[in-house]
């Protein structure tokens, strides 16, 4: 899950392994990685005071016949889980244009709910399950099996005996009571994540290797939530933490976890840069699942705040490896092709089509407050943006206007109107909402107050929000532009300290309409409820959403969502792109697809540290040609990559 832009927030709970595990081959490189973080040495398999019957050695020959399921990667599914050709070693660098605000798994507190810390989950830390990378049906991770009730509320998950921390302390159902009883302190101030886990009763360690879960209720969301959502933490680490305690511990540093990677102290950089280093221990990276994933010895990150121009200069210098092109730098996508690095072939550009949710981008408003708290307001804001101007001028057509908060997908509402730049309609629309008198300067006005809003924007967005600004200024309203950089922004948002904010939000492959609008989040901060959006209908929906075990009826429910927020217009959205446009330096293995199947617009950071390898010999012949000024063999035209969208399921 990529959360676009500076200053956005997530929509998601991290749906583990949507990338493989990570796991291992043969590598030359292990002995170069010096293990400083393992603190004890406990010998592999069950503790053998264990009976099978509890999980110990011999449960796997009793797990049918006790109601447990377990799942395997079939004959010729390896593909899917990595790539065989694939080796270890080597490093990739990234820029990033934010310094993560902490190094705390995904929601795990106050501004931890960014793509940083999205990528901190996925891979340094574990859940229960995953799920397959192209079926999505269940798959082991930290649990070997898993048992689900007869009234689908009660849980069972056996814990992998090999399953180790970083430490090197096994992983046991204890971790997992621990780590939920966290998650719902209220001192961490997570309110979302109670709202998800605050649904299910204390976890109950039955045994080292057997912990049971009950929900509260009946939800088709509740297995999947505790099992594939829910990063499990050491309990000797965090068992005695508040959640303040854990907040200001945990800030910039990392709890420790159970994953292929791991962010070390000496390469955390403040305001800089940060790196994963891949742990050649990991305890997980024979298993078939995992070992041709999670291949580079080192992933790093630069940052460069709010500029990417000089990001993508950046990458023209070759000082980092992959470069992500947006609306911002579509220009360079399209006209960038006569530079050495491009007409040599040196590097290679290729759009990716998936089956990923698309998002929803746009400017936000803030209901709570006047004038956004008035639909004729929003309405008439939408009209004056000129969404396919700015489409033909500014992006060569390379995007679509947003019609949906779940575009491109089944879950998009066909029946949502199609909102057009209709000056005259603005007007109308301003004037039923009573501003009708404008002032000296022109600026329409309401009671004698005149319509002015302030909106914050990082300088990257500025071409696209100055027109936006115009048309305002035509119809008499007045926008105020000031400048800060995302962070600061980010803060505002959670605050709720903003009138309209320029907002990029990831897909979700199973929506939750449930995190992002319940009226039970609309007056609380630190949640992805930013315009306090209140309707009881939806609420109503959330309610049966949660009992709609079929996908025919969670769709239609998703669609009706879709149109009661596209008619209340909580937000003008923008533009959704056509395939995802990277650009990278010709140094690295890749799978035939690229990106996996359920890959989304901005998160091909995390794809590549997932399924990417280094190639030494053509990181040899790449410098060897840089050396001499000679072009590499092959078309230096964009290739597109439509492997999911040619294959048949």
């Amino acid at each position: 899950m990529k959360v676009l832009g500076v200053g956005s927030l997530a929509v998601m709970l991290i749906i583990a392994a949507l990338l493989p595990g990570c796991g291992k081959k043969q590598s030359t490189t292990d002995d170069s990685i010096q293990v400083t973080w393992k603190t004890v040495d406990v010998p592999p398999g069950a503790d053998p005071s264990v009976s099978a019957e509890q999980g110990g050695e011999g449960f796997e020959k009793l797990a049918e016949s006790m109601g447990y399921a377990t799942n395997a990667m079939k004959a010729g599914e390896e593909i899917y889980f990595g790539d065989p050709r694939a080796v270890t070693g080597g490093s990739v660098t990234f820029t990033s244009s934010r310094y993560p605000l902490s190094f705390r798994p995904f929601f795990f507190g106050p501004n931890a709910n960014f793509t940083e810390n999205s990528h901190m989950t996925s891979m340094c830390y574990q859940s229960l399950i995953g799920t397959h990378p192209v079926t999505l049906d269940y798959m082991p991770a930290l649990a070997t099996h898993w048992k689900i009730g007869e009234d689908f509320q009660t849980f069972w998950f056996r814990i992998n005996p090999n399953a180790r921390f970083w430490d090197g302390n096994r992983v046991t159902a204890e971790d997992v009571v621990a780590t939920w009883k966290l998650v719902m302190d209220a001192t961490i101030l997570s309110p979302s994540m109670q709202q998800t886990y605050g649904r299910y009763e204390e976890p109950v360690a039955e045994s080292m290797y057997i912990v049971k879960i009950v929900a509260k209720e009946r939800n088709w969301r509740s297995f999947l939530s505790i099992g594939a959502s829910l990063p499990i933490l050491s309990a000797k680490q965090i068992g005695s933490l508040t959640g303040k305690e854990f907040v200001d511990k945990f800030q910039f540093e990392q709890p420790i976890g159970s994953g292929e990677y791991i962010i070390l102290k000496e390469d955390i950089k403040k305001e800089q840069s940060y790196a994963f280093t891949r742990r050649p221990d990991f305890w997980a990276k024979d298993d078939p699942e995992s070992k041709y994933a999670g291949n580079f010895d080192k992933i790093k990150f630069v940052t460069i705040v709010d500029n990417p121009t000089v990001e993508y200069e950046t990458f023209k210098k070759g000082e980092s490896d992959i470069f992500y092109y947006t609306s911002i730098s579509i220009e360079q996508w399209i006209k960038d092709t006569q530079d050495d690095f491009v007409v040599n072939n040196w590097v290679k550009k290729i759009r990716v089509k998936t089956d990923g949710a698309a998002g929803a981008a746009g400017i936000y408003f803030n209901m709570r407050k006047a004038p956004f708290d008035d639909i004729r307001v929003r309405r008439a804001f939408f009209h004056l943006y000129d969404r396919e101007k700015l489409i033909s001028q500014l992006l060569y057509d390379e995007y679509e206007p947003y019609q949906s908060f779940y575009a491109g997908g089944m879950y998009e509402n066909a029946s949502n109107t199609n909102v057009t730049y209709n000056p005259e309609l603005a007007s109308k629309l301003l004037a039923e909402a009573g501003w009708t008198q404008r002032n000296s300067d022109g600026i329409l006005t309401k009671g004698g107050r005149p319509l002015v809003v302030e909106m914050s924007i990082v300088k990257p967005v500025e071409k696209f929000v100055t027109p936006f600004q115009e048309t305002l200024k035509k119809a008499g309203v007045k926008l105020v532009l000031k400048f800060e950089d995302g962070n600061a922004i980010t803060k505002n948002i959670g605050e709720r300290n903003f009138s309209m904010a320029w907002i990029n939000y990831g897909g979700l492959t199973y929506p939750n309409p449930e995190t992002s609008y319940h009226s039970s989040l609309a007056d609380k901060n630190d949640n992805n409820n930013i315009t306090g959006f209140k309707n009881t209908r939806l609420d109503e929906l959330c309610e049966s959403y949660k009992l709609a075990f079929t996908q025919a009826e969670r769709t239609k429910i998703i669609r009706e969502v879709d149109g009661i927020l596209w008619e209340t217009c909580i937000a003008a959205l923008t533009w959704n792109t056509k395939g995802i446009k990277l650009g990278y330096w010709d140094k690295f293995g890749m799978p035939e697809y690229v990106l996996g199947r359920f890959a989304q617009p901005g998160d091909h950071d995390l794809q590549v540290m997932g399924f990417w390898w280094y190639d030494a010999e053509k990181d040899a012949a790449l410098q060897a040609a840089r050396k001499e000024g000679k072009a590499l063999s092959g078309d230096n035209k964009p290739r597109e990559v439509l492997y999911w969208k040619q294959r048949k399921f």
